[in-house]
């Protein structure tokens, strides 16, 4: 008896070291219900597959397949490959809209974005500030179709602007905000830059709580103010939401519609379309569905190389 038990106890160190630390009694082992369920972990991933397959990823494969078609809604759509893609080089039009999409990129992730950062910058640690940046978030409650109707009243020919120009005897006052291109588009912009500010700034405001005290208080012991102090303390530290920040207002910018469709219809003469709402003209106003398609397949790719591109540069630059 004193045998067997001495050879319990000399194997007992040993099967513990096989079978690794003591772990309530298992031996080391992973309870069954924690094996259950990591056996079965890619099941409770599948709705969530699906829902996105459903919603999003079979729709872009039905638009990239409408894209290789001659499809007016009605019937069947005909296969004609690539002729709506060689199209998209030959039509004036859309080159036009190009252009103002290139300007909406760089108006709508400039203009709101910086004005946003300094708006967010001024008001911050200052008493009241809250109340400070309270009219810069009215304009984001409402929605772009209002704001559109709204300005649109304000800019035209007869409109707000130009009486109030011709009652101070200012010059502009018969300025055609919205009739000549691309000075529509510029407009347009800076009504939609005046909408998102709001939101920039209330993201950074966020940035700026979250950045440390240690290092800001270490700055101004050394002598740093003001422009110092920002660039080379606090716009280092909120460098990755500035990063997320300008990728929101990209993608966003890429796919301006409502504003535009509401203030000028892309007009006068389409001056002023952008490639959303020219993918909305042909699919929902001339019924070429197929064009319409390749012009949506086109966008979204433009989009999804600009944010993919972008965001690249951007980690390079703070891994680096």
């Amino acid at each position: 008896m004193t045998d067997q038990t001495t050879a319990v106890r000399a194997g007992t160190p040993h099967r513990r070291a096989r079978g690794g630390p003591h772990r309530g009694g298992t031996g080391g082992r992973v309870p069954s219900g924690f094996a259950m369920h990591g056996r079965f972990r890619h099941a409770y991933l599948t709705p969530a597959v699906l829902f996105v397959a459903v919603l999003i990823y079979l729709p872009f494969l039905w638009t990239a397949y409408l894209s290789l078609t001659s499809y007016d809604g009605l019937g069947s759509p005909k296969f004609t490959g690539l002729d709506n893609y060689r199209r998209l080089f030959q039509d004036e039009a859309l080159l036009t809209s190009v252009r103002n999409t290139l300007l909406w990129v760089a108006g709508t992730t400039i203009l709101p974005v910086g004005l946003g950062l300094l708006v967010a910058v001024l008001s911050y640690n200052i008493k009241g500030g809250a109340w400070y940046r309270l009219p810069f978030l009215v304009p984001y409650a409402m929605s772009g179709a209002g704001l559109g109707l709204i300005w649109g009243f304000i800019l035209q020919p007869d409109g707000m602007a130009n009486q109030v120009l011709s009652f101070l005897g200012m010059p502009g006052g018969h300025t055609e905000f919205l009739q000549d291109g691309p000075r529509n588009t510029l407009a347009m912009i800076v009504v939609w830059a005046w909408q998102q500010l709001g939101v920039n700034m209330l993201l950074f405001v966020v940035g700026l709580q979250s950045i440390p005290r240690a290092p800001i208080e270490a700055a101004r012991i050394d002598g740093a103010s003001g422009w110092q102090l920002f660039r080379h303390v606090i716009w280092p530290l909120m460098r990755p939401l500035t990063t997320v920040v300008f990728g929101l207002a990209l993608v966003a910018s890429l796919k301006t519609f409502d504003i535009v469709w509401v203030m000028t219809q892309g007009g006068p003469g389409r001056t002023s379309e952008t490639l959303a709402v020219t993918m909305y003209r042909q699919v929902f106003v001339a019924d070429e569905y197929g064009y319409g398609s390749a012009i949506a397949v086109a966008l979204t790719t433009v989009t999804g190389l600009a944010s993919y591109v972008y965001l690249r540069h951007q980690l390079a630059r703070e891994g680096s």
